[in-house]
């Protein structure tokens, strides 16, 4: 098991109202770490988490993929759908 896996984080759905403030659209993908920059900081909050555990090979149980998990943005009015992938 590798410890620096690479790791894409892309955003799969906008829940809601369907537009994001930050600008994410579906289909968007992002490198972790070299893109975290242009994820907004309040989704990415709660991505950081699960992206590292990705990276340094966890995987979550509730999860059918183990190499995947699915998370979304606290926006209660837009939430933005992410899924980070181990690759």
């Amino acid at each position: 098991m590798s410890i620096d896996n690479e790791v894409e984080i892309e955003v799969v759905k906008i829940l809601e109202a369907g537009t994001c403030p930050f600008g994410h659209k579906i289909g968007d993908k992002y490198k972790y770490p070299e893109e975290r920059g242009q994820i907004c900081a309040a989704a990415f909050h709660t991505i950081y988490p699960y992206a590292l555990g990705i990276r340094i090979g966890s995987s979550f149980p509730w999860e059918e993929d183990s190499e995947s998990v699915t998370i979304c943005c606290p926006d209660y009015k837009n939430p933005v759908v992410f899924k980070i992938t181990r690759k």
